[in-house]
């Protein structure tokens, strides 16, 4: 009886062997037609029996062929690109365990074509707006060549522009885990014939210099992207609401990069709006010490200022900005509306005394009056001031001719309108 079950048995595994080639066979002539549905069609049918057998020849072919099939498939449909993948890797262990190598160079090829295809294609959908299939398309690049890095780091970033913030987190968290540096060296020459500075490869570059088309050759480093990374990781933390996770991601930025401002200004901004305004006033006052001649750094401590109503604090902070720089227009502009906005605080008391017939009602009135019309000349002569320095600016323009406007000063009005209509 044992004799008869093995030799069952036996049957069997020729049986299912002989079904297997013949399952090859018609998956390797469904290629040769080009046929690539109706091969993928085969070899699915055929995967458990391969699956099922020790035979490391058999197994190596299957997936070649699965692999070929559908990579052709996936020139049509990105999704099939997982699949063949998987194929050709599944070609490179199953031969790298028995040490018999057939399709291993050809998998390692259809790989390295796999990722230039998935960049190629991430670089596509950038350019028409399609952000999350390009971030899925970088990340699996980056998978496939763990050593281009810069591919993750772009898998991040649209990951961002499709507003997949957990997706975004998640890449941005590994770039931090592997300790990305991203800066660069690039390899600049000035072509003799034109005068132009330009950038090649470090080979191309130097042989340009040895055949005289070029001469001046010069080496630059890009800077670092870990802080803009953990950065990033705290932006979308705070985005999230997970504060505490964006402190502790802010300090982790600052520690890699102790110089940059903005991380200071963002992390002050972080503690505002979780309400612990003295944090606050210590890492923007320490901002502002770090970076005196900054007039964005002015500009911001203006803005914030402003929003927590204290107004001389926020003048302060924008005319230092505009003795900076001069043509800082939104400056010029949030200091001009810091006295408008504080001129018409008498508008609604004014109203009520308009309609009062008492003498002391219309004397108060006259008052209050006097006092908004100077604040308005106020922030009109922070405008004319800057017109020196940026003549042409329409934000600056419009809102002067308005200030006029309201003033009644006609003259004035007649002479901003016909400057914006030039």
């Amino acid at each position: 009886m044992k004799i008869r079950i093995l030799s069952i048995l036996s049957f069997a595994v020729v049986f299912n062997l002989s079904a297997q080639k013949d399952e090859l066979k018609a998956a390797s002539k469904a290629i040769k037609a080009a046929d690539y549905a109706q091969a993928k069609s085969i070899l699915d049918g055929a995967k458990s029996l391969v699956d099922g057998q020790d035979d490391a020849r058999t197994k190596a072919t299957f997936y070649s062929y699965l692999g070929e099939a559908s990579y052709n498939l996936a020139l049509e449909d990105d999704s099939m690109y997982d699949t063949a993948i998987d194929a050709y890797q599944n070609v490179i262990n199953v031969e790298k365990e028995s040490g018999r190598v057939r399709y291993t160079a050809e998998a390692e090829q259809k790989l390295s074509q796999i990722t230039a295809n998935l960049i190629n294609g991430a670089v596509d959908d950038q350019q028409t707006g399609s952000f999350a299939s390009a971030a899925a398309k970088l990340y699996k690049g980056f998978q496939l060549r763990p050593m281009d890095t810069i591919y993750l780091y772009y898998a991040a970033g649209s990951a961002v522009n499709a507003q997949d913030y957990d997706k975004a987190l998640k890449y941005y968290i590994e770039l931090k885990e592997i300790n990305y540096d991203g800066s660069e060296t690039t390899y600049t020459a000035v072509n003799i014939e034109s005068g132009e500075v330009e950038q090649f490869d470090k080979n191309t570059r130097d042989l340009y210099i040895k055949a005289g088309t070029h001469k001046d050759p010069a080496e630059n480093k890009t800077p670092s992207r870990r802080a803009e990374v953990v950065k990033n990781i705290a932006l979308i933390y705070q985005q999230q609401g997970k504060n505490e996770d964006a402190l502790s991601a802010y300090d982790d930025a600052i520690a890699n990069n102790p110089t940059d401002v903005n991380l200071l200004l963002n992390k002050a901004n972080l503690y505002y709006q979780m309400g612990n305004v003295d944090e606050f006033k210590t890492l923007m006052n320490k901002a502002s010490n770090m970076a005196p001649d900054n007039p964005d750094l002015q500009y911001n401590i203006g803005v914030i200022a402003m929003e927590q109503g204290n107004m001389e604090e926020a003048r302060e902070a924008y005319s230092r900005a505009l003795e900076i720089d001069p043509t800082y227009v939104n400056a010029g502009l949030n200091l001009s509306t810091s006295y408008i906005n504080e001129g018409n605080s008498f508008i609604d008391e004014m109203n009520e005394l308009a309609l009062s017939s008492k003498k002391a009602d219309f004397d108060k009135y006259d008052e209050l009056k006097a006092k908004k019309d100077e604040l308005f000349k106020q922030g009109a002569e922070i405008l004319e001031n800057m017109l020196a320095d940026v003549p042409e600016n329409e934000q600056v323009l419009t809102q002067l001719k308005n200030i006029y406007g309201a003033l009644g000063d006609n003259e004035n009005f007649m002479r901003i309108r016909t400057l914006l209509e030039q």
